[in-house]
């Protein structure tokens, strides 16, 4: 299980204690200094630790240059999405030989029209390291595009508008706004957009831009004064309405509407915020269908008249509540309703047919899949677009018609060199946690793996926020699973795969089961055979490399390394820290230690506070300096914490990216080179380097 160093001095950052005192309880931490982002001998560490990580994996730079190539030789560099109609025109995204963004174009009234370039990511991305465009909102007379970029990926949007007859981008150029929540009114001249707090990365403004006039006369519309809201704007499906959306991690739910036709009224509330209520609306004509948990713990549907929102004795019961299933997803038709209803952790597509109530299921035929409701902009159609994959199909778009149940596959994601779904298998089955609740689990693999305990295995997981990972297709995976590794998903509580009781199980108070999960889950994978510790790997990121974290504090004997992607390692510190981006909005989630008994759990178990003289496995962690989420310090402070306690001689390395943030590398290809890294590091532990 140990792995020498192969060099022989090892980072170290400096100890400097910080005392921190809450609840009359001390805390020592000896490298809050290294939440200095400006401070050169931060980055002096940073690079020192990237440069340790570069000479460990010195043996296998070539097979990261190899797996690197491979993985972008399965990609079909030349590609396009599936067109979709919206108003006159149709529109597609796709790339180009060489190109690490997309372009997004149209054609209008036919396929056959002439392509026109909205935007060319490429060209607009030239002058950065970083860029990300977030949404495009065309203006109803088809000229008028507004659209996000973010060149630091600190996920703060500047607001662009590009006359799409004329090609030139106007000089409205305004900054800190929330990527992808824009509308246009009606008028084509006004433009509401959401701004962001600079300090907590929270939006929290809403304000209305006339076209032609100086940013800094626009008019403030709301402003959300909760800070543990989550704000999202955008025009609904029906155009009638422009909707504010303020939402509170899983305990309350606020719209606020306004009609396009009339940019200068004033939004109003659809029905206001109650503790404990959730609900999503979609317009239709008269009414609003409202997705709803009110008495209904996994949801259910009901219909408003435009004229009642406020009275939910006024609403009408559409899907009564049921508790074997959770509402996930909702779409309206003028003569259909399809439905996303999550039932044994798998999605499942219902059609209702609104004229005389009569539906029915898509089957999909496979044991562990992901499907989901695309993109229908058109009322009134019969086609419903939807998605599909599974641990062995690829990523397909299917159009299907609703009154005939006719299915048409409209592209399947290319997977190039040679791949054939033939040659691998999926299985799903259930592993008993230790407090007898049943945990889903899907496994992939080639068929030609043994299952004997010989084989290594990649064991991944999330579990947080309600948060759902399903079993989809990843052509990168494909080069572990050539090599002889299974993977397996571990469908942990903390999500919502089994319902809503899944993720409040996993959460505030109970947020314990999610690790435990995982590791019950690891035990069953050894004790049938699937692996044994020696070749055992575990991976998540974010939320999941806090589970990462906990796993190796808890039993890191089980596993053989592990890689944890900007890892949330730091609960205590961050969560009591409101200055931190989106700290106050995940009160819901953890729980807010300014109150004693959270400070105590969440003390129970945060990675960082827990790292004791222990020997622990071979590691992986990444981050990136400008990350909006996970603050590269976490796991910074994290590594250098375990580099002076822990008792093994494994390797512990640490990666940041230092011109990134929290999703990493922008380019579809840049990133592929993390993915790389990672795959070296666990496949040269098992004496796999070719």
């Amino acid at each position: 299980m140990t792995n020498a160093q192969t060099t022989p001095v090892l980072p170290q950052a400096a100890i400097k204690p910080t005392e921190l005192t809450t609840h009359g309880h001390t805390r020592i931490d000896n490298y809050y200094w290294l939440n200095e982002r400006e401070n050169p001998e931060v980055i002096d560490y940073l690079k020192a630790e990237n440069a340790h990580l570069e000479d460990v994996l010195a043996p296998v730079k070539d097979f990261r240059e190899k797996l690197f190539e491979e993985m972008k030789g399965r990609i079909k560099q030349q590609d396009e999405s599936v067109p979709y109609k919206e108003g006159n025109y149709y529109y597609y995204t796709k790339f180009v030989e060489g190109g690490e963004y997309p372009v997004y174009c149209r054609k209008p009234g036919s396929l056959d029209a002439e392509e026109e370039v909205m935007l060319d990511v490429n060209e607009l991305a030239k002058p950065y390291s970083y860029y990300n465009i977030g949404g495009l909102e065309v203006s109803d007379n088809d000229e008028l595009v507004a659209y996000g970029e973010d060149t630091v990926s600190r996920r703060m949007y500047t607001l662009r508008i590009k006359n799409l007859k004329t090609g030139e981008i106007y000089p409205d150029a305004i900054p800190d706004t929330e990527g992808g929540s824009y509308a246009w009114a009606a008028d084509n001249q006004t433009l509401f957009y959401i701004r962001k707090d600079p300090q907590t990365l929270l939006g929290y403004q809403v304000y209305r831009h006339v076209l032609g006039t100086d940013p800094a006369q626009d008019v403030l519309l709301y402003e959300e004064t909760d800070n543990q809201f989550y704000m999202g704007l955008g025009r609904m499906k029906s155009k009638k309405y422009i909707a504010v959306v303020s939402d509170h991690n899983g305990v309350a739910t606020e719209y606020r509407l306004l009609e396009a036709s009339n940019p200068t009224g004033e939004f109003v509330v659809f029905l206001p915020r109650e503790k404990g209520h959730e609900y999503d609306i979609q317009h239709l004509e008269t009414s609003f269908y409202v997705r709803t948990n009110w008495k209904a713990e996994n949801f259910r549907l009901m219909e408003a008249k435009e004229t009642k929102t406020n009275d939910r004795s006024a609403w009408k019961e559409v899907i009564p509540h049921r508790h074997h299933v959770y509402l996930q997803q909702l779409d309206v038709f003028k003569n259909h309703l399809v439905l996303g209803e999550r039932r044994e952790g798998l999605i499942h597509l219902r059609v209702i047919d609104r004229r005389n109530k009569e539906e029915h299921y898509l089957d999909f035929g496979e044991p562990a899949y992901v499907a989901g409701i695309g993109y229908n902009p058109d009322f009134n159609t019969t086609t419903l677009r939807f998605g599909y994959s599974s641990l062995t199909t690829p990523s397909s778009t299917f159009d299907y018609n609703m009154e005939t149940k006719e299915k048409t596959l409209m592209k399947q994601q290319e997977v190039l060199g040679g791949f054939d779904p033939a040659n691998y298998t999926s299985e799903r089955f259930f592993v008993k946690s230790r407090d007898g609740v049943r945990i889903p689990v899907s496994v992939v693999s080639r068929k030609d793996t043994p299952k004997d305990g010989s084989a290594p295995l990649l064991q991944y997981s999330y579990g947080s926020y309600g948060y759902s990972t399903d079993p989809g297709f990843s052509s990168t995976r494909l080069s572990l699973l050539d090599r002889g590794f299974l993977f397996a998903i571990a469908h942990i509580r903390g999500g919502q795969e089994m319902g809503r009781k899944w993720y409040d199980n996993g959460k505030m108070l109970k947020k314990k089961n999610t690790f435990n999960d995982f590791v019950d889950v690891s035990d069953y994978l050894i004790q049938h055979n699937y692996t044994s510790a020696d070749k055992l790997f575990a991976m998540g990121g974010s939320a999941g490399g806090l589970l990462m974290g906990a796993v190796v504090n808890q039993k890191p004997q089980l596993y053989r390394g592990v890689v944890a992607s900007v890892p949330f390692v730091d609960v205590v510190t961050t969560m009591l820290d409101e200055s931190i981006p989106l700290t106050t909005g995940e009160f819901e989630e953890w729980g807010n230690p300014k109150i004693k008994k959270y400070y105590d759990y969440m003390l129970s178990y945060s990675p960082y506070d827990n790292v004791k003289e222990q020997a622990y496995p071979n590691m992986l962690v990444m981050t990136g300096l400008h990350d909006s989420q996970v603050q590269y310090w976490e796991p910074a402070k994290w590594v250098a914490k375990l580099r002076t306690m822990k008792t093994d001689t494994n390797q512990l390395l640490l990666h940041t990216n230092l011109e990134a943030g929290h999703g990493g590398a922008s380019g579809r290809f840049e990133a592929l080179k993390e993915i790389a890294l990672e795959y070296a590091f666990m496949l040269n532990l098992v004496g796999i380097r070719a």
